[in-house]
């Protein structure tokens, strides 16, 4: 397995809103997606997109808001009621043979394999395992090869 870029830093928020404000207001951020949900997953989400130089698309800011109660972020807000960084997620070629690989290096995976919020396969790996950062492995969108 070979570690993929970096494709997105998940940032936990109690509105969507307010940081879409912060990020275009403060940070100058242009290009930001609309807002969707993502009910299966509990969360609301939309990707603030960082510019580079050479054009190509840059490492985005990934806003999540709770969607209901039974959100798994609403723990992590609980302990920061400001919001924070929630997760780093790395692109890999093959979300199959990415799996396999941290199984037998005994990560703990959090959950099955489903489709994340760019449309691809992801899992998340415990903390614990990854020097305390709970990291999204995802599988390459099939446009960016």
């Amino acid at each position: 397995m070979k570690l993929g870029r970096l494709n997105h830093i998940g940032v936990a928020t109690p509105s969507i809103a307010e940081s879409i404000r912060y990020y275009r207001d403060v940070m100058g951020a242009v290009q930001i997606t609309e807002p969707f949900d993502l009910p299966e997953q509990g969360v609301k989400v939309c990707f603030v997109d960082t510019p580079t130089d050479s054009g190509m698309n840059g490492t985005q800011i990934e806003l999540i808001e709770p969607f209901d109660e039974s959100s798994p972020i609403n723990g992590f807000l609980a302990k920061n009621p400001a919001g924070g960084q929630h997760h780093v997620c790395y692109e890999v070629e093959n979300i199959g043979e990415a799996r396999t690989w941290f199984e037998g290096l005994g990560k703990r995976i959090l959950g099955p394999t489903r489709i994340g919020a760019h449309g691809t396969p992801i899992f998340f790996l415990h903390p614990k395992d990854m020097m305390g950062q709970l990291t999204e492995i995802m599988e390459t969108p099939k446009e960016a090869h």
